[in-house]
């Protein structure tokens, strides 16, 4: 057997024990071990022997004095260093160090607050090691390093939270691991509803990073950091509130920084080529710039509604309160709560988002929520914008309006009169079409017409906010505006739902607008160039047999001698009534000619041989396919059909999105409605953004932003000087005399110059060599 170093008492250096001088330390040693772990037994059990002596001793002076410790730190260095040696090693020795693990967890438990913090982390990340080589399980360790982040140690605390996230991350990478979870759960939860806050604390935080991972998505998780709402602790439910109102924040970035290739995404929206073109081509270049705004702004519409779209089959729209097991509970338990708290007025606030999201989230009857709110219902209210929304948010269509009518009127009498401010008349006006939107049978017609007349202000904020609203009772009930501002509704006899009154769907959502798809998008596809083409087919389509086109010959002849004969027995008329009355029969003769046609088509489709066309058989497959369509009574829809209607879908919501911004002027599609409204479902999902309740309103700046200002604008200029200054520095130059012979004048100027300068020779030439011949001034 070779001849190997055996270690003495010292940490750093390693001595021989007779066979060699040799020296090494404990990475050295580490490494050879690595390498040749058989040859490293006898050196093992030794370190090990020193460990359990330094492990003792250790003990010893604990029992003694702690301060010796602190005084005499060679004893805690030299027991991490060593437990960090073990830990690297305890792979390659798995029988000899079988009990180390449990020997260094129990140590962490038993005197983990006792420890000076350099040797507690070493111990804490030799365990970390043993845990991720699979030598102890993260269940039986879990409880410990949750009561390690509470010590108050920074560098152990990161430690500790981090390792428990990627363990469980690391557990469920492949799929969720629920045998396992399960467990972990029950020990966090247990720890949530303790009344220690640093320990409940420490498992809200690892609960809600997991959640907010998806690693724990799931209703038990969303339901316990719900429950944090009611712990006794302040802190607690503070953080509780923020996580689930962090979760409804919405981020909405800036669609100038989406990716152009988003444009290519959705095949059916396509604006119309003219205003294209003329947003490039045509004018001058600063209608150009407008013309081109336009379609930005339209283009950005039409992905916020394609976005708004597909964010409902997404997780976007997701928060922990979806999953609430009792949600009225959680909504009654949590409002007893806000009455009788005695928390700051931002934690007040806090409670009565979560409140508000919970009732417009699940359509929750809380009547005594609206009167609480109804008191703070004034505009020199702190954070009234916020509070204001939260108030719409609680609006649906299951609370009866006698409950939330008080509320309404609140908003009405103290924001929009004539005496209050433009920034307060413009958010009750916005507030109004909110909860109108939620709750339409809220507005009367006196009202309406009263809201309506600031539609006139010279304010942008306050007009804007009103005409909004005339736009949407347009859809939601015209009859309580007066005619001239219903313009041309959709739908004049459309009223809102009574109270309690529900549409039961009988088909299949977007089903009209299959039935009435008529392959407009193949049509345009072709262009205008292939309408010729189609015509030829059509006609090479009506002669895909010699028994068809006899047939629809015959029918042909028939068609015309009727035509003749009813020409020959109207008697009585004028010449030129005979004309037009011929004219207009033979109009609809041929009318009902290519009707009958048309249906001649179907009927011999099955007769079509090898040399038809392919335009031609294609022409009657969709003739076929509309007939089919419009006849199917078994209410059966493929795959192929619900991907149309989703494309429908899209194609309607580009052409409302084009509506609103003027682009679709021309065609059936520009009559179509400017607004839609939401459904309930649709409404619930989305927060009421505070910010769009001060849309339009200028805020006044600060001193620091109009300097900011000021500053921008002499970014291209010079140093301010004086023009005393600016003079004396001054060399030299042009005289003005020079400067007048560099100007370009005009010929005329230069003509009429030319003349001036030479009368005034001529008169400078008479008067020269005169002398004065007046009165002497003596005599």
């Amino acid at each position: 057997m070779a001849c190997h170093s055996i270690p003495d008492l010292k940490p750093e250096w390693l001595g021989a024990s007779g066979k060699t001088a040799e020296k090494m330390n404990l990475l050295t040693l580490q490494h050879k071990m690595k390498i040749d772990p058989e040859g490293y037994e006898t050196e093992l059990a030794l370190l090990y022997k020193h460990f359990d002596s330094l492990l003792f001793l250790f003990q010893q002076q604990s029992a003694l004095s702690f301060s010796s410790i602190n005084g005499d730190p060679t004893v805690s260095k030299d027991l991490g260093d060593m437990a960090m040696f073990l830990a690297h090693v305890t792979p390659y020795y798995p029988t000899q160090l079988s009990d180390y693990p449990c020997k260094l967890a129990d140590l962490l438990r038993s005197s983990a607050k006792s420890l000076p913090s350099s040797l507690r982390c070493h111990l804490t990340k030799a365990l970390i090691l043993l845990i991720n080589r699979n030598f102890v399980d993260i269940g039986e360790t879990l409880g410990l390093f949750m009561e390690l982040q509470t010590l108050g140690d920074r560098t152990l605390r990161k430690d500790a939270f981090s390792h428990v996230i990627h363990s469980i991350r690391r557990m469920n990478q492949k799929h969720k691991n629920e045998t396992q979870n399960r467990p972990l759960q029950n020990i966090l939860f247990t720890m949530l509803q303790e009344e220690d806050e640093a320990k409940a604390k420490r498992a809200l935080i690892v609960l809600c990073d997991l959640h907010r991972r998806r690693v724990w998505f799931d209703e038990r998780t969303a339901n316990a950091i719900c429950t944090a709402c009611f712990h006794p602790s302040s802190k607690i439910m503070n953080a509780a509130l923020s996580f689930l109102l962090g979760f409804e924040k919405i981020e909405e970035a800036d669609d100038s920084d989406v990716d152009s290739s988003e444009d290519e995404k959705n095949p059916q929206v396509v604006l119309q080529r003219e205003d294209v073109y003329k947003a490039h081509h045509k004018g001058t270049l600063a209608s150009k710039k407008k013309k081109q705004a336009k379609l930005q702004r339209a283009i950005r519409s039409m992905k916020r509604q394609q976005r708004a779209n597909s964010e409902k089959d997404t997780p976007n729209y997701y928060s922990p309160l979806n999953h609430l097991i009792d949600a009225q509970g959680f909504a009654e338990k949590l409002f007893s709560r806000l009455q009788t708290c005695n928390e700051r007025f931002e934690v007040k606030m806090m409670i009565l988002k979560v409140i508000a999201r919970t009732v417009g989230l699940h359509r929750l009857i809380l009547l005594n929520f609206y009167p609480f709110l109804q008191k703070y219902v004034q505009p020199h209210q702190r954070d009234i914008t916020e509070l204001l929304a939260s108030a719409v948010q609680a609006c649906h269509d299951m609370v009866p309006p006698d409950a939330v009518e008080p509320l309404f009127r609140q908003v009405v009498n103290q924001f929009v009169h004539d005496k209050s401010r433009t920034e307060a008349i413009a958010v009750g006006l916005n507030v109004v079409r909110e909860i109108c939107l939620r709750i339409p049978l809220l507005m009367t017609e006196d009202l309406l017409q009263d809201l309506v007349l600031y539609r006139k202000s010279h304010e942008k904020a306050i007009s804007t906010a009103a005409r909004s609203l005339i736009t949407l009772f347009r859809e939601v009930c015209p009859s309580l505006l007066v005619k001239k501002d219903r313009g041309r509704p959709t739908n004049p006899k459309a009223r809102p739902k009574a109270f309690g009154e529900v549409n039961i769907a009988s088909n299949v959502s977007g089903l009209e607008l299959l039935q009435n798809d008529d392959g407009e998008d193949e049509e345009n596809d072709g262009g205008d160039s292939d309408s010729s083409m189609f015509d030829n087919d059509e006609e090479e389509a009506t002669e895909i047999t010699d028994n068809a086109h006899a047939q629809l010959s015959d029918e042909d002849e028939t068609e015309e001698s009727d035509a003749g004969l009813d020409g020959d027995n109207e008697s009585g008329q004028s010449e030129e009534e005979e004309s037009d009355s011929e004219d207009g029969d033979g109009d609809e003769d041929e009318e009902q000619e290519y009707n009958k046609r048309k249906r001649k088509l179907s009927d011999y489709a099955g007769e079509l041989n090898a040399d038809t066309s392919l335009r031609a058989l294609k022409r009657i497959a969709e003739s076929t396919r509309e007939f089919e369509s419009s006849v199917l009574a078994d209410g059966i829809l493929s795959n192929e059909d619900f991907k149309r209607i989703k494309e429908l879908k899209a194609k309607e919501g580009a052409k409302l999105a084009l509506g609103q911004h003027g682009l679709l002027r021309k065609g059936p599609e520009a009559k179509s409605p400017a607004f839609k409204v939401p459904s309930s479902e649709e409404l619930s999902l989305k927060r009421v953004n505070p910010s769009v309740l001060e849309i339009n309103i200028r805020r006044k700046m600060t001193k620091e932003e109009r300097l900011e200002l000021v500053k921008a604008g002499r970014e291209d200029r010079g140093k301010y000087q004086a023009r005393a200054a600016i003079k004396q520095k001054k060399t030299g130059g042009t005289s003005n005399k020079q400067k007048e012979h560099k100007k370009n004048m005009p010929m005329v100027a230069k003509r009429a110059k030319i003349v001036r300068s030479r009368q005034e020779r001529k008169r400078l030439n008479r008067i020269a060599g005169k002398q004065f011949r007046g009165k002497k001034a003596w005599k």
